[in-house]
Parts: C-alpha cells; sequence; structure tokens
C-alpha cells in the first residue's frame, strides 16, 4: 500500500495535481511512548488528526488508503470522519486482502464510516465481489505498474543455478517459511538452486533460523527491505518468483513479477486468480504446501517452453495495469465524488442494500 501511495502521488504531480500525503507513521513524541501499549496508538492517532484536519483546509478530495483492522479504525475511518465535517469528498481506497473476515466482524462500524464517503475503490474484482457480499457497492480501479521501471528482462540462458526470489514482508500471513520450506525440497533436484527473500518483518530471526535446520542456509540470502530501484534490479535477475501468502488481494510483487517477465508460482489464494490465471499467466497450487510450491517451481526449471509462454503471457498481462490505462478509470471516480458538495447533511454516493 505504502509503495501504490508513492507511487500514485508521483503520477498525480505528473498531471499537475497538488498532492498531500498524510503519512499514519510519524515518529512517536516522546520516542518512549513507542514502547507503550495504548499510549503509542494515541501518540500516533493525534497528530495524524491534526495533520488531516489542516490538510482539509486546502483540499478539494480526500483519497483514502485504508486497510482492515485497526489501520481501518484508527486510520481510515478518522479520515472519512474528518473530510465528512470539513466539507471535503472522501474516496475510500480499501486494499486489504483480508476484507472478508473484517467485514463479517466489523461491517456495521465500516458502513457507518461509508456512509459519509463518497466513493468506495478496490484494486481488484475479488475484493468488489467481497464488498458487494456485504452490501456495499465498489469500483475497481487497479494498482498501477511503472513499465519505465519493471521490464522485461534479456531472456535467461539455461541456469545452473537458477535464482528463485520471495519479495514479500516477512509476516505470518505471507507464510515465508513455505516458500522456504519448497526451496529446501526444490534443491533436492536442483543442486545450485538459490533463493533470495527481499523483504523485512517479525518472522525474520525465526525464517533464518529455519534456513539453518533445513541445511540451505549458504544458499539463502536475506536481502532485508530494498529500495524500488533494488527491487526492480533483483528481478530482472531472477528465473522465478515463488509467492506462498495465506491470504491476499492484488499483490505488488505478482504484478512487478509479470512486467519483468519473471514466471511466478503462486497461492490461489483471494485475489490471486483474478489477477492470474492458472497455466496461463502463473501456476498456482494450494496454500501450505511446500511440495505442490516446489513441484511447479521444478516444472518451469525443466520447461523451458513453459517457462517461456508464461514469461510472455505475464508481460503482455501488465499491460493492463499502466497508468495510461488506470488513469481514466481513476478520473472518472474522482470526477464523480467532486461532483456534488461534502459534509453534514449532504447525500452519499457510497450505494448501500
Amino acid at each position: 500500500m505504502a509503495t501504490q501511495t508513492r507511487q500514485l502521488a508521483e503520477l498525480l504531480r505528473g498531471e499537475q495535481a497538488e498532492v498531500l500525503v498524510v503519512p499514519t507513521n510519524t515518529p512517536y513524541r516522546p520516542s518512549w511512548a513507542g514502547k507503550v501499549v495504548g499510549l503509542r496508538a494515541i501518540c500516533r492517532l493525534m497528530p495524524y488528526l491534526v495533520a488531516l484536519w489542516r490538510a482539509a483546509a486546502s483540499s478539494d478530495l480526500f483519497h483514502v488508503m485504508a486497510n482492515s483492522g485497526w489501520s481501518w479504525h484508527l486510520f481510515a475511518a478518522p479520515a472519512i470522519w474528518v473530510g465528512w465535517l470539513r466539507g471535503v469528498p472522501v474516496v475510500v481506497n480499501y486494499r486489504g486482502g483480508e476484507a472478508a473476515s473484517f467485514l463479517d466482524r466489523s461491517q456495521r462500524l465500516v458502513r457507518w464510516s461509508m456512509r459519509r464517503a463518497k466513493s468506495l475503490a478496490v484494486p481488484s474484482r475479488f475484493l468488489e465481489k467481497v464488498f458487494g457480499q456485504f452490501g456495499m457497492r465498489a469500483e475497481v480501479v487497479p494498482n498501477i505498474i511503472d513499465l519505465s521501471r519493471f521490464f522485461e528482462a534479456v531472456e535467461h540462458a539455461p541456469n545452473p543455478t537458477p535464482h528463485l526470489i520471495v519479495t514479500r514482508n516477512l509476516e505470518p500471513i505471507y507464510d515465508v517459511e513455505t516458500a522456504l520450506r519448497a526451496f529446501a525440497l526444490l534443491r533436492q533436484s536442483h543442486t545450485g538452486a538459490r533463493l533470495t527473500i527481499a523483504g523485512s518483518g517479525p518472522q525474520e530471526q525465526r525464517l533464518l533460523q529455519l534456513s539453518q535446520q533445513l541445511d540451505v542456509a549458504a544458499s539463502v540470502h536475506f536481502a532485508g527491505r530494498l529500495d524500488r530501484d533494488q527491487i526492480a534490479g533483483l528481478y530482472r535477475e531472477a528465473d522465478i518468483m515463488l509467492n506462498s501468502s495465506v491470504a491476499d488481494n492484488m499483490p505488488n510483487s505478482i504484478l512487478e513479477s509479470l512486467a519483468s517477465g519473471v514466471p511466478v508460482v503462486s497461492t490461489n489464494v483471494g485475489g490471486i486468480p483474478f489477477l492470474v490465471e492458472d497455466g496461463k499467466t502463473a501456476l498456482l497450487v494450494a496454500p501450505r504446501d511446500p511440495q505442490a510450491l516446489a513441484h511447479a517451481a521444478e516444472l518451469l526449471l525443466d520447461d523451458p517452453v513453459l517457462r517461456h509462454r508464461l514469461s510472455s503471457a505475464g508481460v503482455e498481462e501488465a499491460q493492463r495495469y499502466t497508468w495510461e490505462r488506470v488513469r481514466p478509470v481513476l478520473t472518472a471516480v474522482y470526477r464523480k465524488a467532486l461532483a456534488e458538495g461534502s459534509g453534514p447533511g449532504s447525500a452519499s454516493r457510497t450505494e448501500f442494500r
């Protein structure tokens, strides 16, 4: 979400729009407050609310990047209410892969806030379907991929040391453990294979220890968090991208892999089957199944025709997510939101049933 936010701000500025990004993760003041549960939430929320209130004075529209859980309650919902109180139309751009379980728990609170928004935008038909099940109409505004940065590399020659990559944060939802176990299985038939894991998170030490237990530590590189130029370079060096998430929406990592011509092996969870087609633009397997993930990766390594077909189809698919394709869709959403006033007493454009 941070990547899409930064990229969208740059693209809108390129269209001569004035864009102010209000961050949700400003440093704690005082710094020790970040160590106190409860207090840290207040110390983040209060300056965020002040920044939103001030931003509303010079804004024509709020574009709110939203996610599930406490992120919704602490950041998205307050932005909706501040926009409504200050008479600024609000477009909610919901992006969480765990939307169904979140709405099942919190739909009353979400609907209460969404009645103050003008539009609900989601990046995939998967989330459009999820919100529809809870009586909220969403408009699909796809993620954007910068093809000037992520582009198809020169096709690799047969590689005796195939390079696999994982480009997800090291958090339980992305289940990097399964990818690591799959890599260990793959090494039994492709002894020269190596793996780069680009991301950071709370499971880093656990995954480091697991790589040692699986006896693959010498072939696994934990690269940490990379900037966008570094991550683009990593894709151009890769033979296969592994994605083992257990819940997902429209991951940038898959879009970036497609644009870079890197074949994708992924779990078939959430919005991923809406993004790629099994056997055509990626190979999809069940979640939490290292053997299935390893087998699919082995198929790609052993079949250059299949690998080339998926690579070419992925590059073609990525064209659907360029700024030139997404800009008119987003523009239409903005125009609808701006078409009528906002604030107490005005009607909402978000449709409920």
